[in-house]
């Protein structure tokens, strides 16, 4: 079963208040979102595992512990996950990014993949997607399938505000991918967005409709 986590951190809860409203700014809902994106990567790397190592600070020999091998590749979901990827570098400045590009058919609601290039050893690193809204979970499926299908293995998944539809529809489809929320919200209307949500978020973070 997927690993759930949904975050329950003050900072996080002040900062998505200040997402909501709609009198909210392009170039504030910028920042909102990488700060955010910033504390969740704290979270998302909780169990990185560790290696004790000696150092030598001004007055002796220390033991103490460095991130254990790991690489990173995060991957945002084109357009809005790029909101995520400068908070996400804050914590993590050595990870390669990837980008996937996903639209949602406003007919059938489907997602099609129109784009993607990834680092050449992502199958070697532990990979995060970003995409600050879980709606249906249709792009994030796919998206995710998209990695697999490309040798992919070690999967977190990274949103901000997530609909009890598309969780249960993305814990279902993989259930080997950890997913860290911020928030989850009520439901979905009959156009598929978040309620009570905040609006387009690629729109809201590039100043666009």
């Amino acid at each position: 079963m997927s690993k759930i986590v949904i975050m329950d951190h003050p900072l996080i809860k002040h900062k998505i208040s200040l997402l909501r409203d709609k009198s909210t700014g392009s170039k504030e809902f910028r920042e909102l979102v990488s700060e955010i994106a910033m504390l969740m990567c704290y979270e998302a790397t909780r169990d990185l595992p560790l290696k004790e190592v000696e150092v030598e600070t001004p007055l002796m020999v220390a033991k103490t512990q460095v991130i254990n091998g790991v690489r990173f590749a995060f991957v945002p979901i084109l357009r809005a996950g790029l909101g995520m990827v400068e908070g996400m570098l804050n914590l993590v400045p050595a990870a390669k990014i990837g980008h996937i590009g996903m639209y949602r058919d406003p007919d059938t609601l489907e997602p099609k993949e129109y784009y993607c290039k990834l680092p050449h050893d992502i199958a070697n690193r532990e990979t995060y997607v970003l995409d600050p809204m879980l709606a249906t979970g249709g792009t994030a499926i796919d998206a995710i399938q998209a990695l697999k299908n490309r040798g992919v293995k070690n999967i977190k998944f990274l949103c901000i505000l997530a609909a009890p539809e598309g969780l249960e529809a993305l814990t279902e489809a993989h259930p080997d991918v950890s997913i860290y929320c911020a928030h989850m919200d009520d439901r979905l209307n009959s156009h598929a967005y978040i309620l009570p949500g905040l609006g387009d978020a690629g729109d809201r973070i590039f100043g666009t409709k």
